[in-house]
């Protein structure tokens, strides 16, 4: 008999029949099909790892390019050259923006994401499907083999109604895993209904707050000191701890890059040296 090579063998699997039992929809898939890509937690989330013991990923998307409700913090890294653009009413610029328009290799992966749910999203609009299969399968094939708790958009939001409803699909289909968003994109949210793993903190700062009072949505608000947070009456979440597994609102200090000159560049400058004092302090009497 002649021997199959293992080049011979790829080759003859490069494309499959995969059977998707939620919908009973029988598509092609290529062995290579390029997937969806998830990160790691950055420095913030290892906190939260320190204090629970979970597997934490994260996903994200183009930051404001994909933020139909963005107002406050709209900033966008040029897909080619990651200069930021900010917003005509930015006050503050989106940390996520700032890590794109350091780092090409985020950038890529952003924008690869983005393509590929664009291209199932669209073959579902065409083929007039409600429940979004092309999306929710997408989805769930690139879901990390090991995770507890996934951050949904690190950068970038629900850009569309179906892309959101693709997610509530997904997080009903894992209900022992726990899925968290922040978002601005309160309009697809007003009517869609979500299963108890898929976490929002409603974004104040965007176009849709009146949505955040009139469904009493948990909020997230950022503040420029601890002190503001105080005078609001609200805890700082330092480790997404409120925002994965809280009901409450809560505040989130100012970070990232700001523009220089802005009151946010001055307020970010105050922490730091205010963080910096106090680690003096604790050395001075260690």
């Amino acid at each position: 008999m002649k021997k199959i090579t293992n080049k011979k063998l790829r080759t003859a699997r490069a494309v499959w029949r995969q059977l998707d039992k939620t919908y009973n929809l029988c598509y092609i898939v290529p062995m290579n099909e390029n997937l969806l890509r998830f990160g790691e937690p950055n420095a913030k989330l290892k906190k939260l790892l320190r204090v629970k013991s979970i597997i934490l990923k994260t996903f994200t998307l183009p930051a404001g390019w994909t933020c139909p409700g963005a107002k406050d913090c709209l900033s966008r890294a040029n897909r080619q050259t990651g200069k930021i653009k900010d917003g005509p009413e930015t006050v503050f610029r989106c940390f996520a923006a700032s890590g794109e328009a350091r780092s090409p290799s985020l950038r890529k992966m952003v924008w690869r994401n983005l393509e590929l749910l664009k291209e199932a999203l669209k073959l579902d609009e065409e083929a007039g499907f409600e429940n979004n299969p092309h999306t929710v399968a997408l989805i769930q094939r690139s879901l990390p083999e090991k995770f507890d708790v996934l951050r949904v958009h690190v950068g970038g939001d629900y850009f569309k109604k179906r892309y959101l409803q693709a997610w509530v699909e997904v997080a009903t289909n894992n209900p022992d895993k726990i899925f968290y968003s922040y978002s601005k994109s309160l309009h697809f949210f007003a009517d869609v209904a979500r299963p108890a793993n898929l976490v929002l903190t409603a974004s104040r700062g965007g176009e849709y707050d009146e949505l955040i009072d009139f469904h009493g949505w948990k909020e997230a608000l950022v503040v420029y000191s601890e002190d503001e947070a105080k005078k609001l009456g609200l805890e700082i979440d330092h480790d997404d701890t409120h925002a994965a597994f809280g009901s409450a609102n809560f505040a989130l200090l100012i970070h990232g890059t700001q523009p220089k000159g802005s009151k946010a560049s001055a307020a970010l400058s105050a922490i730091k040296k205010a963080i910096k004092k106090a680690n003096k302090q604790q050395l001075a009497t260690a």
